[in-house]
């Protein structure tokens, strides 16, 4: 078993170790995006599928991995190192200094909590009352028999009809828009249809323009757009019997 052959499935990569390292040398993938956790455990269930230890391959895999952690390690801090290049000897001899001592709090920390750790292991926490205290008895409420008997009158009585009045279309007639038109066109020789359309709803404006098409196509109207979603001007059709006996 080698490595580098290790299959990936991450979050943000799918296929060979040895592509992965490819793709993050050449700066094609973001070492912030890398799951090394994953890597490592993905390689622990090879190994136990394997069912043998194969020292080679676990000591080439600690070279990459390591060297993977060192490479997102650099590029999560880019800034650091450049900070450190610009100091004087002494003033970088003095932040070495207090990195080594956080370094030795910090380590002396981790071994005081090891300490703890071993001495407590022993210790078990129960979460939850004592097996064997007494258990108190579950107290029942008083019986009202009132209480149950409205219970049962409210599911017994019929649910509430839910009235869908407000969700009807109310389409007004063609008939008033034709006549409405036919109204504005014995005063006037033009109008803009645009301009008959203020305050009307959208259902409103659909039955107007049906009843418009109606009055073009018995003759009555004649239509002009002069382009595309331009300005509709309605005049005077060709029927002129049709306004005489209307006027009369």
């Amino acid at each position: 078993m080698s490595a580098v052959e290790l299959e990936l499935d991450l979050d943000a990569f799918e296929g060979p170790f040895d592509l992965l390292l490819a793709l993050v040398l050449r700066e094609e993938l973001p070492l912030a995006e890398v799951d090394v956790a994953a890597i490592v455990l993905a390689f622990c269930e090879r190994l136990a599928e394997e069912g043998r230890l194969d020292l080679d391959a676990c000591g080439e895999f600690l070279v990459l991995v390591s060297s993977l952690l060192e490479l997102k390690a650099r590029a999560l801090f880019p800034d650091e190192a450049a900070e450190l290049d610009e100091l004087e000897p002494e003033e970088a001899a003095q932040e070495l200094a207090r990195r080594l001592a956080e370094y030795r709090r910090a380590k002396a920390a981790a071994a005081w909590l090891g300490e703890r750790l071993e001495a407590e292991r022993t210790r078990f926490f129960r979460v939850g009352p004592p097996a064997l205290g007494p258990r108190p008895e579950p107290r029942l409420p008083a019986e009202r028999p009132e209480r149950l008997a409205l219970a049962l009158r409210a599911l017994a009585a019929p649910p509430r009809q839910v009235s869908l009045a407000h969700l009807e279309l109310r389409f007004p007639l063609v008939e008033r828009f034709r006549e409405r038109f036919r109204a504005v066109l014995r005063g006037r020789r033009r109008f803009d249809f645009d301009g008959e359309l203020g305050g009307l709803s959208r259902v409103e404006q659909a039955v107007a323009l049906l009843a418009l098409l109606e009055l073009r196509r018995s003759g009555e109207i004649a239509i002009d757009q002069a382009s595309a979603f331009g300005p509709i001007r309605v005049s005077r059709g060709e029927r002129r019997d049709a306004w005489t006996a209307r006027s009369a």
